[in-house]
């Protein structure tokens, strides 16, 4: 059973996303359709890709984006320590203001480590 900060981040992402594609034109669904044929395998795998999703997401300082890339390295079977790794890669980018999404992080994933088990 998920975690309730997993399953509401689902859920809420899910609603939204809904939301999104209804109102979206032409400009954004090609940019969500993009988006997803990005982090596809290619020349990098898709563990690769979500790795450097989560780097610029946590650099970017956008919770949702680190939450949806931890869950997406859940997901592909991503290990804690190249999850820790790409983190640490993160706070040498973004500095001490990427410390508390971290610290976030950090919380969402144990979520999904116990939710897995």
């Amino acid at each position: 059973m998920l975690d309730e900060s997993v399953r509401g981040f689902v859920e809420r992402r899910a609603e939204g996303q809904e939301r999104l594609l209804k109102a979206a034109n032409l400009p954004m669904r090609r940019f969500l359709a993009l988006d997803g044929d990005v982090y596809a395998d290619g020349a990098l795998s898709r563990k690769d890709k979500e790795l450097l999703g989560l780097v610029a997401s946590a650099v970017l300082r956008c919770d949702d984006c680190i939450h949806y890339h931890l869950q997406q390295l859940h997901d592909v079977g991503a290990s804690r320590e190249e999850v820790v790794e790409a983190l640490s890669v993160a706070l040498v980018a973004g500095g001490s203001t990427a410390i508390p999404h971290l610290r976030r992080a950090f919380a969402f994933l144990d979520d999904l480590e116990s939710a897995g088990k």
